[in-house]
């Protein structure tokens, strides 16, 4: 025989062998496996070893915030906030204001859109009255004055949570189980609920209730 009939055969015996091997091996940790779940049984609901600890439910309540699409909300709220800065940074171009001047956007009692700044008083009403009769910009503005407030409560409690592990349970309680209820506007209204049900002083809830103000210019 050989020598290269020698080292095939050699060859040969040495895969089967890797090939025997491996087939054992394999049947081996199907076999610790099946054990495995053999003597662990799924308790049932009425088992004692079933009560959820504290623990559990602060990660039930992690993994329902960690499935927001924080990113998508966060854009949505980008939008009518950069629409408010390029409609006022038209408006202070219009009335030969300079780019940098403050000003501050809310509403009074009656719904208004209020305009507040460094601006000559006939300008500034000018410029309020462009502002209100700006459809687009005045829904924009309902729409951020109850996004942003609900969003940066989100983020807040969502950045705690990673950092330092503190569970918020106003955040919990306003995330639905089935992921297609939480979209922004159905987070903003339960946030909203919760927190005018709130055990709170109602002249002061009347006097938050529009207290938002949108700044341009402003570090804040």
């Amino acid at each position: 025989m050989s020598l290269l009939t020698s080292l095939i055969q050699a060859s040969t015996r040495f895969q089967q062998t890797l090939e025997n091997r491996s087939a054992a091996e394999t049947e081996g940790q199907q076999t610790k496996r099946a054990a495995s779940s053999e003597t662990v049984q799924p308790a049932s609901p009425g088992d004692d070893r079933f009560t959820p600890s504290g623990d559990s439910l602060s990660d039930m309540g992690k993994l329902k915030s960690q499935k927001l699409p924080l990113a998508d909300y966060k854009q949505t709220v980008g939008q009518d906030l950069a629409f408010l800065k390029e409609t006022l940074r038209h408006k202070l171009a219009e009335y030969n204001l300079s780019p940098t001047t403050v000003v501050s956007v809310n509403k009074n009692d009656s719904g208004k859109i209020v305009v507040d700044g460094k601006v000559p008083e006939g300008t500034r009403t000018r410029i309020e009255n462009d502002l209100n009769v700006n459809k687009n910009f005045t829904d924009a503005f309902s729409r951020l004055s109850v996004n942003e407030p609900t969003l940066h409560f989100m983020d807040n409690a969502m950045k705690l949570n990673q950092a330092y592990g503190v569970n918020n349970s106003l955040l919990d309680t306003i995330i639905s189980e089935d992921q297609q209820f939480n979209g922004l506007q159905d987070l903003v209204h339960r946030y909203d609920t919760l927190r005018r049900s709130a055990p709170t002083n109602q002249v002061e809830i009347a006097a938050n209730q529009g207290a938002y103000a949108f700044n341009l210019n402003t570090r804040a």
